[in-house]
């Protein structure tokens, strides 16, 4: 599928602080001319009013009045802009430790990451600890940006020698497709124009690299899987007998006349017509939203999943899920939570904590049964009846899942099924 200008790609920053992600952001959209006047006057006059020669790039990100005060992101913030080739979706993530959370957030639907670099510091903990994170949510994709060659000289050396400490450690992790580029966010090179200062790099800027990654195949397109969000029955004449499923196909591609299973009743039947919108096509594939009609009356409600009859998810009720702890209240244990998984609701309960991850080492914690927020840890969690699952390796829909506390209808988890 070629690249065009419908095609969405959404990409998650992430490095430490002052690494300059905002500035990186900023100058993205303003060399892309992806800025409204009234925002580049607003951020003029507070870049003056604090002193600053010329306009602080990252102030059209730092929205939070908290950010712009004290020069930090402490929240996800998330950005639309638009080129010729592509549209784009950034998730502006903290680099702090007690903000695990919001980068595993931001960075659960990326299709990649751009990690920065500090070229003066080189690959440090928080380094780690992002492409560690990257790694765990298989985001398809890592740029890696060496930030701030103007402070040192443009130096290829400094540059090499900081892709060869990221490939040393970043060999233990499951990653794709890496690339690395040498930037100056401050000064503009190689964000979206090509640098004059470093003519020693030949590859694409970060603006080029990001409009022609290749994310087609970034969907699973093998496993087909339809999780029916309701059940559409109009009440016309016109269309007295239509029964359509409808719900967002998460992966694979569906044809009218294949042969289907319903789950987890195991009833198969075929597909009689699917419909995208108010046009029936013949076929369809993720993430298309369409109704899907059977040729026999087999009872199918929300929840319930359509799946090819020769490939079908496992059921199960307990599995091991990696999870991150996102609430400010640590786990109880033998709590009760509501599994939220595709479009299922079910009760749930975390039986045990096989371990927790230290995510500065990569080390495993046998000993920790204890989560607080933006703790990772591997659990075995129960459900009152089964799901349909995949692997998250395999599925990234399918695979992952959301604890709700019940009590306070809180989101207190995010899992990702082992």
């Amino acid at each position: 599928m070629e690249i065009n200008n419908n095609q969405l790609l959404r990409f998650t920053t992430a490095g430490s602080v002052d690494d300059g992600k905002s500035t990186l952001i900023g100058r993205l959209l303003y060399d892309s001319k992806s800025i409204f006047e009234d925002q580049l006057e607003s951020v003029s006059a507070t870049s003056a009013k604090k002193g600053h020669d010329g306009i602080d790039l990252a102030l059209f990100t730092d929205g939070l009045k908290d950010e712009r005060d004290q020069g930090i992101t402490i929240d996800v913030a998330y950005r639309y802009f638009t080129t010729p080739k592509r549209k784009f979706i950034i998730a502006d993530t903290p680099g702090h430790i007690q903000y695990t959370r919001n980068m595993v957030t931001g960075a659960s639907t990326a299709n990649a990451a751009v990690i920065l670099i500090d070229a003066r510091h080189g690959v440090i903990e928080q380094t780690k600890r992002h492409s560690f994170i990257a790694s765990l949510l298989n985001i398809p994709h890592l740029v890696v940006c060496v930030n701030k060659m103007d402070l040192v000289d443009f130096s290829e050396e400094v540059y090499n020698n900081i892709i060869a400490q990221f490939e040393e450690f970043s060999s233990k992790l499951l990653m794709k497709d890496v690339r690395f580029i040498p930037i100056s966010a401050l000064k503009g090179d190689n964000v979206v124009n090509r640098s004059e200062n470093m003519t020693w790099y030949q590859n694409g800027t970060l603006l080029s690299t990001l409009e022609n990654l290749h994310i087609s195949s970034d969907i699973n397109k093998i496993d087909a899987r339809f999780p029916v969000q309701t059940v559409i029955r109009p009440q016309n004449e016109k269309y007295r007998d239509y029964r359509g499923y409808a719900g967002r196909i998460a992966s694979g591609i569906y044809r009218v006349g294949d042969e289907v299973a319903v789950l987890p009743s195991g009833f198969s039947s075929k597909i009689r017509s699917i419909n995208a919108g108010k046009q029936e096509v013949e076929e369809a594939y993720a993430p298309m939203s369409v109704a899907i009609t059977l040729e026999d009356d087999i009872d199918v409600s929300r929840g319930d999943m359509i799946v090819k009859k020769n490939n079908q998810p496992e059921q199960e009720q307990e599995f091991d899920v990696m999870l991150c702890w996102l609430n400010n209240e640590a786990m109880k244990p033998r709590a009760k939570y509501t599994v939220m998984h595709t479009s299922n609701e079910e009760r749930a309960m975390i039986r045990e904590v096989v371990y927790k991850m230290d995510i500065d080492t990569f080390e495993r914690d046998n000993e920790g049964k204890d989560l607080s927020m933006n703790d990772i840890a591997r659990v075995k969690i129960r459900t009152t009846r089964s799901l349909m699952l995949d692997s998250y390796r395999d599925n990234r829909n399918t695979g992952s899942l959301i604890l709700i506390d019940e009590s306070t209808n809180e989101t207190v988890a995010a899992g990702m099924v082992v």
